[in-house]
């Protein structure tokens, strides 16, 4: 028999795990920031901008979720690509519910396909998820595209269309639904933390969400970040010293930009989110450092925290 904690009044309490899952830039970030109401995963316009699973925790009162927002699948192309594939299927394999996100802009791409083929045999409830419908033309027929390659598909499959982005509304409706599918359980997480990650873990991640911003064609994917230190003064300051990681010297150059304008961007940019949602004043320390070739290098991707 389950131990299930009980609330005032003895009501059961359900809590669960759900995995978001989609091929990269479809707003699987975006999504679980507006389901949490605070940000917890990085989001740029940029493919690959996830690279950890990074839980965000939802409570109310009598239920938990705890999602595992994912990188988006993808044919890996490094050590890093493979250790993000990893990341979905290690996600996919202990939660209660699966939430796909497709983007309707569009018909279904070969990493659709891959997605799909992923999740349609799994024997956990799913929810597809059709976003940026606010932006897509034929957003019927994009649906109608996507729930094709579910054909088959054993397991209770339910679907919602919304913007992840701009629909409070209908995101709230999903994130209903997704209280209701979950088991009886205590709570896994105390009531209020929005995330598992440390400070210093979401810290580099907004610096390397603005980097990624900045930085124009391939050279946003060979970034990493990392925070070395986090002091707090007497008057609340909060001082954050952060490396940003490179594969090669020339990439350096660029990072930091003429005169170090690029990097001084990144940094003030990466600083007004950190006072934003720390409601301190930060000061913010950025260095740029090479480790060559760390993407595909298996000893430096433990270093760097991918593992």
């Amino acid at each position: 028999m389950t131990d299930v904690s009980m609330n005032q009044g003895d009501t059961p309490t359900r809590a669960g795990f759900v995995a978001i899952v989609g091929k990269p830039n479809v707003g699987k970030s975006t999504l679980l920031n507006s389901i949490l109401g605070v940000k917890v995963a990085p989001t740029s316009h940029r493919p690959q901008t996830t690279r950890r699973g990074v839980r965000g925790i939802f409570t109310s009162e009598d239920s938990q979720i705890v999602f595992v927002d994912t990188p988006g699948l993808h044919k890996p192309k490094d050590a890093l690509g493979k250790y993000m594939n990893e990341e979905v299927h290690g996600a996919l394999s202990d939660v209660d519910v699966i939430v796909w996100v497709a983007d309707l802009r569009h018909p279904p791409t070969d990493e659709d396909e891959l997605v799909a083929r992923v999740v349609r045999d799994l024997p956990r409830p799913l929810v597809l998820v059709g976003n940026k419908v606010d932006a897509a033309k034929y957003p019927e027929e994009a649906m109608r595209l996507y729930r094709a390659l579910l054909e088959g598909r054993d397991a209770e499959t339910t679907e919602i269309v919304l913007s992840a982005q701009n629909d409070p509304a209908r995101v709230a409706e999903l994130r209903a639904n997704l209280l209701a599918q979950l088991p009886e359980n205590p709570f896994f997480f105390p009531v209020g933390a929005a995330s598992d990650q440390s400070r210093e873990q979401w810290a580099a991640e907004l610096v390397r969400e603005e980097a990624m911003k900045k930085l124009r064609d391939e050279l946003p994917y060979s970034v990493a970040t990392r925070v070395t230190s986090w002091t707090e003064r007497q008057d609340g300051l909060q001082r954050i010293e952060a490396e940003l990681i490179v594969e090669k010297n020339a990439h350096k150059g660029i990072v930091i930009g003429t005169g170090g304008k690029q990097l001084r961007e990144i940094g003030q940019a990466a600083r007004k989110q950190l006072e934003v949602f720390l409601s301190r004043k930060v000061y913010l320390g950025l260095e740029v450092i090479v480790i060559p070739d760390w993407r595909r290098d298996q000893e430096a991707l433990r270093e760097l925290g991918y593992e």
